[in-house]
């Protein structure tokens, strides 16, 4: 499988110099970024590597936003070339798919040709003889189903479970002897904070099967119930 968008983000962050890592993660925190979001915590940046900024972009920005904050910031720090690579490797970035959905419907209007193309798709899908055959709804269930991060909750909330997840040690103790072993269970508890444990958690996943993934969501609505209803209702 080709590289996500988490993958491309880690990859640029770790071009960079320390003192050029510093000085992005001192922008980063100054960004003027759109409204109805908010700048990352200078605090929480600080000690942060570049998984962990990688993780702070996408949980407070989403990917493609994430990636537009990252190439400006790179651009700002005199990084252009890291940059252009970002962009061009995603796709998006400055002016990326992130903003083209809004300025494309309103350049729509100007022509005429360009109003009915859009008129026809939402006909498509509301026809009886072809959207009855489900062409309109099989997108959505398909996409969620083959989707790189979508075939489970807790591969889908990644980012936002190791951001968020704390204490950690309860849902570690319902996994012990049965999803981890005891050298697992004593290696992920040594990290030392919240998200390291859960990071090295994450790191085991790979070799997990379906029941195993059941028994971590389990784990973790029993024990942060607040949380996964909060990210089941996004």
């Amino acid at each position: 499988m080709g590289k996500t968008v988490r993958d491309h983000l880690v990859d640029t962050l770790e071009e960079l110099g320390q003192d050029q890592f510093k000085k992005f993660k001192t922008k980063l925190n100054a960004f003027p970024v759109r409204e109805g979001y908010g700048n990352i915590p200078r605090g929480r940046l600080e000690k942060a590597d570049a998984l962990d900024v990688c993780d702070k972009l996408i949980s407070f920005y989403r990917e493609e936003y994430a990636v537009e904050v990252t190439v400006e910031v790179l651009t700002d720090i005199n990084e252009r070339e890291l940059a252009a690579r970002l962009r061009r490797a995603t796709g998006t970035g400055s002016g990326g798919k992130g903003q083209q959905p809004e300025p494309s419907d309103s350049a729509t209007g100007k022509e005429g040709s360009g109003g009915k193309g859009q008129q026809l798709e939402p006909s498509d899908s509301a026809t009886g003889k072809e959207g009855s055959g489900g062409k309109g709804q099989k997108p959505g269930p398909s996409d969620s189903a083959t989707g790189k991060e979508e075939e489970h909750f807790v591969d889908r909330y990644r980012v936002q479970l190791i951001e968020r997840t704390t204490p950690v040690e309860p849902i570690l103790d319902l996994l012990h002897a049965t999803v981890l072993d005891n050298e697992q269970y004593q290696t992920i508890r040594s990290g030392s904070t919240s998200q390291e444990k859960m990071r090295k958690l994450y790191q085991l996943m790979p070799s997990w099967n379906k029941k195993c993934k059941d028994q971590f969501y389990e784990a973790l609505k029993a024990k942060n119930r607040f949380l996964i209803e909060d990210l089941e209702g996004n």
